[in-house]
């Protein structure tokens, strides 16, 4: 049986990440600063730990038996738009400090696959009706926040300490992810739980930005789809 760690595994697609993970037959440990919020976790072993702490990754990685075969690593500050922009110094110092500690934990391990959740805000602002980029179209870099930022510093992270250490990295640059148990209040929600909680009440379901901008959704089942096929 293989065994999986996933990092914040009390969110939302990493916590759906869990479930799938179960369903395929993996023995698997969560790990967040927080439990899940909407429904008890399917993890067989959950572990509350603030993986900004050197200690607590290592605490993560570390099983009694063996070792972990697979790392997951989605934990992050983060939201909308709005919180993104609002809370940048802490999004730096937090995902750095997450991101740094997480995949050296992994490589002194001696884990063989580590995934990383990036997004796609390391892309450059884009006009409407302006074609598609491609992956490699993240460079020349230029995103339109620091969340944006601190995400491609931590691919190139990721990609640096897999080649030194031999591990096989994988990252996915999600998109705007919707479905059951996402957060839908507080200000970290995204666009579509915002306007659902809002259309009830219609004097509060203005747009908060220019109303002009294109945005593409993707349903969790998708996203799951795509991260499992990115590892394999």
């Amino acid at each position: 049986m293989k065994r999986a760690l996933v990092c914040g595994a009390g969110g939302f697609i990493a916590g759906h990440l869990v479930k799938r993970l179960k369903r395929e037959g993996y023995w698997v440990r969560g790990v967040d600063i927080k439990p899940p919020e909407f429904s008890p976790t399917t993890a067989d072993d959950f572990q509350v730990l603030d993986l900004r702490e050197p200690g607590a990754c290592d605490a993560a990685r570390s099983l009694a038996s063996r070792r972990v075969d697979e790392a997951y690593q989605l934990a992050a500050d983060m939201g909308g738009m709005g919180f993104i922009h609002s809370a940048e110094s802490d999004i730096l110092r937090n995902n750095a400090l997450i991101n740094i500690n997480m995949i050296h934990a992994a490589a002194r391990a001696g884990i063989g696959r580590y995934f990383f959740s990036s997004s796609v805000c390391v892309y450059r602002d884009m006009e409407p009706g302006e074609p598609e980029l491609t992956e490699d179209e993240a460079y020349p870099a230029h995103p339109d926040n620091e969340y944006g930022w601190e995400k491609l510093y931590a691919e190139r992270v990721a990609l640096a300490f897999g080649r030194k250490y031999g591990m096989e990295v994988r990252i996915a640059r999600f998109q705007n992810c919707y479905g059951p148990e996402g957060t839908w209040s507080g200000g970290r929600e995204k666009a579509p739980a915002a306007i659902c909680r809002k259309v009830p009440r219609p004097a509060t379901a203005a747009p908060s930005r220019s109303g002009v901008t294109a945005r593409p959704f993707a349903p969790t089942p998708m996203s799951m789809t795509w991260l499992r096929a990115s590892i394999d």
